[in-house]
């Protein structure tokens, strides 16, 4: 162990990530064997339908139409950024739940969409939300996760006092 990484690190947060993976894989084969393509099933008028969608692109459909590269670019930079993650969660006190959740989030969705990259060609997605004529991108569990991580790395990156300033108040304040 070197001297950069605790004790008790955070990588059992890693269980996040497996149950995003296990919810979001059962969803999808759900959906699969459910509903029909392109076709609105309500569940809640005038707010939400399951609606099954294919997405090659990453977030809003980006890049879903480049010719098929993307597949293998959101491939690798999925796989990248789970592991860094996971890294820094190696690198991170496991009672740190301000860090280790976002980053297990993050992963847990990320290598769900790269199931399903690598299972079908593209991404399954069936949650839409839409208000009147206005349509939210459907999008499923995996995204939902990332999306939350990305949220509470940014707000709890933002708005956390560094460690420093949580043991000593008056560190840093020039009176």
């Amino acid at each position: 162990m070197t001297a950069s990484t605790p004790a008790k690190n955070a990588l059992p947060w890693l269980i996040v990530s497996i149950v995003v993976i296990a919810l979001d894989q059962w969803s999808k084969n759900w959906v699969l064997a459910s509903l029909p393509e392109y076709t609105p099933v309500v569940v809640i008028e005038g707010f939400w339908n399951w609606y099954r969608s294919y997405n090659t692109g990453a977030a809003f459909s980006f890049l879903s139409d480049a010719g098929g590269w993307q597949k293998y670019f959101f491939l690798v930079l999925a796989v990248g950024i789970s592991g860094l993650l996971a890294r820094w969660l190696a690198r991170t006190p496991r009672g740190d739940w301000k860090t280790a959740l976002p980053y297990s989030l993050v992963i847990g969705g990320a290598i769900g969409n790269v199931i399903d990259r690598l299972m079908h060609g593209h991404v399954v997605d069936f949650i839409q939300w839409y208000w009147r004529t206005w349509y939210w991108p459907s999008f499923n569990i995996a995204d939902a996760a990332i999306v939350g991580g990305a949220i509470g790395i940014a707000a709890f990156g933002l708005f956390s006092k560094p460690e420093a300033e949580r043991r000593e108040p008056g560190l840093g304040n020039k009176g």
